[in-house]
């Protein structure tokens, strides 16, 4: 995944707590600045629900909310730990670069 992908951006946004649609988008926007279109979004929903990483909560209204699954919370803390490995070492790179020239 990268780290503008919308499946690990719904997986980011879910890591707090269940939400719905509308919720998850504003959320996305607010820690990422990308703007996920319902088409996005949505087919992201499907595809995490379908591979078992998310699953709808029963809801009274007719709002679907979503929450991490075990599977999906290990999967997002993967993911999080191999990106941190190449921000840290593209970060030390580009120290080294500014040093030597």
């Amino acid at each position: 995944m990268r780290s503008n992908d919308p499946s690990l951006l719904v997986l980011t946004s879910l890591a707090d707590g269940a939400k719905h649609g509308y919720a998850i988008t504003q959320d996305v926007k607010a820690i990422a600045g990308v703007t996920l279109g319902p088409g996005t979004l949505y087919g992201a929903l499907a595809r995490l629900e379908e591979r078992g990483l998310i699953e709808a909560v029963v809801s009274e209204n007719r709002r679907r909310p979503y929450r991490l699954t075990g599977s999906g919370a290990e999967a997002l803390r993967e993911q999080l730990t191999a990106q941190e490995r190449v921000v840290a070492v593209g970060l030390r790179r580009l120290s080294s670069a500014r040093a030597a020239a």
